[in-house]
């Protein structure tokens, strides 16, 4: 039977209006139960301190527990590759580190997977300076100092890392290129036995992150010659920046969401609105100020692009050190 034409424009139009219709009603509906974001690092990081502050958040606002799971292992690469085989249903997210950023170049993309290439960016979180921070029986008091005492002696001076590829070992390779001194690597599992060693004098220089070693500073265990941003962090306001001393010289801590690579949407702008409301609650950004960070808010492009240029200038660090991670 011929339906009139009136009627086979509207029977049309509501077939046409079907997924739109869905995709509002699958974000509506979301989350259902409880979702899981997958930490790469043990409990008591600064990864996992940021986790758990936006997944309470998210719990309180979503009204279904954001669990998380820590996954720790293979510098993040357990939990990032467990959630890009993860359903891509918006019930499992990836808590992002720069590290993550950088497997493509460290692993001269063999691994089967890619953080750019198979997640979808749901949203930043904050972002950081790393401190130059040196033991304190090392006799020097402000860059310069150290670079001519690092010059003196040539492979003598060991500097601190939580692993091979970890944004904390790249800006010692990076200081060892721009300044021209010649340190050596120590690459521990973790960020807590580096920075006891170095508390211990066992190595001399940490680009440590700042909810890790602000305490240490501040009793005296520790002195910052500098942080890695291109401005001064308030919670340092007497420590220089290292780009004072070497122009061009810039590195920051971040941290943020991502999510499989066919998450629908509407769950990821869902996650994204959410968190942007997070970023903006003065609660919110007084505890990130307190970690010495500030909030990383953008739409999910925003923070894929951010994402992407990380990857990419830290990339040309790895191939230039001639950095690599053995399978």
């Amino acid at each position: 039977m011929k339906l009139p034409r009136r009627q086979f424009l509207q029977l049309a139009a509501s077939a046409a209006a079907l997924p739109a219709v869905s995709r509002s009603v699958r974000a509506q509906a979301y989350p259902s139960r409880p979702v899981r974001i997958l930490v790469g690092f043990p409990p008591g990081g600064p990864s996992d301190l940021l986790a758990r502050l936006m997944g309470q958040w998210l719990s309180d606002r979503l009204g279904q527990p954001f669990i998380i799971e820590n996954r720790p292992g293979a510098s993040g690469n357990i939990a990032t590759e467990a959630v890009i085989r993860a359903p891509a249903d918006g019930y499992t997210v990836l808590l992002v580190v720069p590290g993550n950023a950088v497997t493509d170049a460290l692993y001269d993309n063999k691994l089967s997977f890619s953080l750019i290439r198979d997640t979808a960016p749901v949203a930043g979180i904050s972002n950081g300076p790393l401190v130059m921070a040196i033991n304190p029986a090392v006799p020097v008091h402000t860059v310069p100092e150290f670079i001519a005492y690092t010059k003196a002696r040539p492979g003598e001076i060991n500097f601190a890392s939580p692993g091979i590829g970890a944004t904390i070992h790249l800006c010692g390779e990076l200081f060892n290129m721009m300044a021209g001194v010649k340190m050596v690597h120590v690459p521990y599992r973790g960020n807590a036995p580096a920075l006891t060693d170095l508390i211990a004098g066992q190595v001399q220089l940490m680009f440590a992150d700042t909810p890790s070693s602000i305490g240490h500073i501040r009793a005296g265990k520790l002195r910052a010659l500098a942080v890695t941003t291109a401005v001064r962090s308030e919670i340092l306001p007497d420590a220089p920046t290292v780009s004072e001393y070497l122009p061009g010289f810039e590195a920051s801590n971040w941290f943020g969401i991502a999510a499989p690579k066919s998450t629908p949407p509407e769950i990821i702008d869902k996650l994204n609105k959410e968190m942007n409301v997070a970023l903006a609650d003065p609660k919110i950004k007084a505890r990130l100020a307190d970690l010495g960070a500030a909030p990383l808010a953008g739409s999910p492009a925003d923070f894929g692009k951010f994402m992407t240029t990380e990857a990419e200038r830290w990339g040309k660090v790895i191939r230039t050190a001639g950095i690599k991670v053995d399978l």
